[in-house]
């Protein structure tokens, strides 16, 4: 530390120790007065890319068909057969209950659907009213069949035992939401091609706010509506099993499960440290000053986030807890090398210990802290605005971090005088000079060793997938994993995916196929089918004048969808769709079209197929037409919902797909889209390993430069970044093998390896170097840095992997991937720095003979 500045600093902090931690406490009571305010944001928003042009679309398509936002209540009775009237009574007054709840815009049950098979109709009842269940006299048993065999109900209505059934709930579209979601991107992508003006600028950040404020308000509302149906559907739990799943079920689970890992858990982790700190310092200060250093710098930046409205998500949940390891490691390195010089010199004044331990600490710890930060940098390149938001706040927490190590430590140091002189009584050194006398006897086994766990790594990571699957957030024994496993296996999964297709450019309108179709029709057959025919077909189709200008019917424009043609394809990648075992349910006009040709007894023509669509009712079309077809601009929609159960690996389905559609059933790469929740979260996991894991070597370049400014000396540089390199390798090559997919949860964990591994090779280099500075021995340099540094790193280490791994117990699982990695991260950077750094320094020689 240059002298100028430590004078400064002395008359600052060790002269009026209590005025700087009045002050701090001071600042700290100040930014307490916003925790209120604090907020977790799991929405749907807050885990998409900015200006992604699926996003964009997917608010397009929403605004075309309608909400596809929904929950789903399954229910299978606890006695009787489930289409007993008992239990469908019971059924009828859920779904009533359920309708009446606010933000429900309409629900859908087999209670609901017209029968079509009980009995069968003809095409011509299709303008009328149908029975539903609950109609008079509709024989039971036969329904029970419809919903099980019919191409539009099966794996949608009714498990396939029969027993489960569910409601689905659809959820109202939020014009307000959409509207100003629009208005707000569509004034970032001009200020990201073109620039604002001073009018804009102002505008986009009235828009932002306000959209903010709304989808917090929002995300309240749906939270309330999510507490709401779990307290309807807890009273009907005596007389059925059932489950609640849908979008916003997970989201308001994720949050819940959050909260509760960082209120119980991370008083579990505070005293898990509290126990390892006492038992390696033995004495109450070498506990309390960490503590107080951990959890004011937690207040502060808490704080500060909630005064600026500034929140957590599901990506950057883990700030709290990597913001507590850092505070941690700092102030015990500042603890350990005060105890190491007051053992050196226990006669020497307070004032002088501390202001040693400064000046001899400040230095390594700021490399630290900025090369820490340069890690959590590559964060920032994401285009995820949570993700960049993470980067930022650790950038801003590890500089806090730094400057509250710095003041209450020594302050503290300053205000509760010389401490008793413990050393004798630590048997940590005793640990670390075996890795000391591991490294210097067996110096070849660890390289070998090395080198074998890089090959491993390298094997590791190879294997390592890019997914995540909602369901395997949770433990297979809680409520929502279960809920989610009837959802898929029963009642055709549970993460949307719609297929958009537009008719291709060539495709000839239905008129023109009818009138080519029966204009030869006629000539070859004249009037002898109206002879022989004729009145069976009135009978069946109705005639002309059933059909008045005020019909659904009568109003239909010609579309390409209606036409064999458009059906034939749509059949073809429907059925492809079906067979696929990681797709549930799947719907189309295709399933409407065989429903008719199995009504009708044949494959149906052009003409049948427009007087079929002619035929339908105007609540018919709305249920089975509607959903699927737009037809003004002559656009069709395949529904589909993934299952989370079937092992779904998005991007792969996605490509087989859309080669299918493409290869095999001829539709033109523009004339399809996908859109869906299925296809916004695979974006942001395709984004998230681009811009991280791809930029790993960049962050490594950036740490590099930092290494030459501090050491001087490229060998250096060279030593201290290869064991980062390995314990990257060993973390990422970890997850490969143990199947743990990178996903929105853990893709930080590279970041957080980097940064603990330099934060270790930084401070065990710079006091080899004062070491070795005393008689130019590189083997007792070694010896006299493990027994020194080595034991900071070591009680960093230990304390960190102790506190984490309460995680395990956590119903969370990436809460449990994250305790375990980081645990392996502190693990690997601790063998690094205590066997294969001294290795490399005592193979290569880097400060000379």
């Amino acid at each position: 530390m240059p002298r100028s500045f430590l004078t400064l600093y002395q008359r600052i902090i060790l002269d009026h120790p209590l005025s700087a931690i009045v002050l701090t406490v001071a600042v700290t009571l100040a930014m307490a007065l916003g925790l209120p305010n604090f907020k977790l944001d799991a929405s749907a928003d807050s885990l998409t890319l900015e200006q992604d042009k699926d996003l964009n679309f997917f608010r397009e398509v929403t605004q075309r068909y309608g909400s596809d936002n929904f929950l789903i209540v399954t229910f299978a009775p606890k006695s009787g057969d489930l289409f007993d009237e008992n239990n469908l009574q019971i059924l009828a007054a859920l779904r009533d209950e359920l309708a009446a709840i606010d933000g429900v815009q309409s629900t859908l049950s087999m209670l609901d659907v017209p029968l079509l098979y009980s009995p069968k109709v003809a095409i011509g009842d299709l303008k009328q009213a149908l029975n539903t269940l609950l109609s008079e006299g509709v024989d039971k048993q036969a329904a029970k069949q419809e919903f099980l065999a019919s191409p539009i109900y099966k794996d949608v209505l009714l498990s396939a035992d029969g027993q489960t059934t569910g409601v689905l709930a659809t959820l109202s579209l939020d014009q307000q939401y959409l509207d100003l979601v629009t208005a707000r991107d569509n004034l970032r992508l001009l200020r990201d091609t073109e620039g604002l003006d001073e009018e804009q600028q102002q505008a986009l950040k009235a828009v932002s706010a306000q959209f903010l404020n709304y989808r917090t308000a929002k995300a309240a509302e749906d939270h309330q509506r999510v507490a709401k149906v779990r307290s309807l559907v807890d009273g009907y739990r005596q007389s059925a099993t059932i489950f609640l799943g849908g979008p916003d079920m997970i989201t308001a689970d994720m949050i819940d499960f959050i909260k509760s890992d960082l209120l119980i858990f991370g008083v579990g982790i505070l005293l898990f440290m509290v126990a390892t700190l006492m038992l390696i310092f033995r004495a109450v200060r070498w506990v309390v000053l960490p503590l107080v250093t951990c959890t004011l710098c937690l207040i502060i930046m808490l704080g500060l986030l909630s005064w600026i409205d500034w929140r957590l998500t599901v990506i950057s949940s883990n700030f709290v807890s990597l913001l507590l390891i850092i505070t941690l490691a700092l102030t015990i390195h500042l603890i350990v090398r005060y105890r190491e010089l007051q053992a050196a010199n226990p006669d020497a004044e307070q004032r002088q210990l501390v202001t040693e331990t400064v000046s001899s600490m400040a230095k390594p710890c700021v490399y630290t802290v900025l090369t820490t930060i340069v890690a959590f940098a590559s964060l920032v390149v994401s285009n995820i605005r949570p993700v960049i938001d993470f980067g930022w706040m650790m950038t801003l927490g590890i500089s806090l971090a730094l400057i509250l190590a710095f003041v209450v430590i020594p302050a503290g140091m300053m205000l509760l005088g010389k401490a008793a002189n413990t050393a004798g009584t630590d048997n940590s050194a005793l640990i670390t000079s075996k890795f000391a006398r591991f490294t210097e006897r067996r110096g070849s086994l660890v390289l070998v060793l090395a080198t074998a766990l890089s090959a491993v790594s390298i094997y590791g990571i190879s294997r390592l997938e890019v997914e995540n699957r909602f369901i395997d957030y949770f433990r297979s024994d809680t409520e929502i994993y279960r809920g989610m496993e009837v959802i898929d296996t029963a009642l055709g999964g549970t993460t949307p995916l719609d297929i958009i297709l537009q008719a291709p450019t060539f495709a000839p309108l239905a008129a023109e196929l009818e009138d080519a179709e029966f204009g030869d029709f006629d000539d070859e057959y004249g009037n002898d089918f109206d002879d022989e025919y004729g009145a069976d077909f009135d009978d069946e189709y109705g005639t002309e004048a059933d059909f008045d200008e005020g019909d659904t019917a009568s109003s239909l424009k010609d579309s390409y969808w209606f036409s064999s043609a458009g059906l034939a394809d749509l059949a073809k990648l429907t059925a492809f769709l079906e067979a696929q075992p990681e797709i549930g349910k799947v719907s189309s006009l295709a399933q409407i079209n065989q429903v008719a040709a199995d009504l009708m007894g044949h494959k149906l023509n052009d003409f049948e197929i427009a007087f079929m669509r002619q035929s339908l009712s105007d609540d018919i079309y709305q249920q089975l037409v509607a959903p699927y077809l737009i037809e003004d601009r002559d656009e069709t929609r395949i529904q589909l919902r993934a299952m989370e159960t079937a092992g779904l690996k998005r991007a792969e389905l996605l490509a087989k797909i859309r080669q299918f559609a493409v290869d095999e059933v001829g539709i033109a790469e523009q004339d399809m889209r996908f859109t869906g929740l299925l296809v916004l979260y695979n974006n942001m996991l395709q984004s998230l390993f681009q811009s991280q894991i791809m930029t790993l070597g960049a962050v490594f370049v950036g740490i590099m430069l930092m290494f030459l400014v501090l050491f001087q000396s490229l060998k250096l540089s060279l030593i201290a970044i290869l064991p980062n390199f390995l314990a990257a390798g060993t973390v990422l090559g970890g997850m490969g093998i143990f199947a743990i997919p990178l996903d929105m949860m853990t893709i930080t964990i590279a970041a957080i390896t980097v940064g603990i591994g330099v934060d270790h090779a930084i401070h065990y280099i710079t006091r080899f170097k004062r070491e070795f500075a005393v008689d130019g021995n590189y083997v007792a340099s070694m010896h006299r840095a493990h027994a020194s540094i080595g034991q900071a790193l070591f009680y960093t280490a230990i304390t960190i992997i102790v506190g984490f791994s309460i995680l395990t117990l956590s119903n969370f699982i990436p809460s449990i991937y994250f305790g375990l990695l980081t645990g392996l991260a502190m693990t690997a950077a601790l063998m690094g720095s205590m066997t294969l750094l001294p290795k490399l320094l005592l193979l290569i020689k880097p400060l000379g003979k």
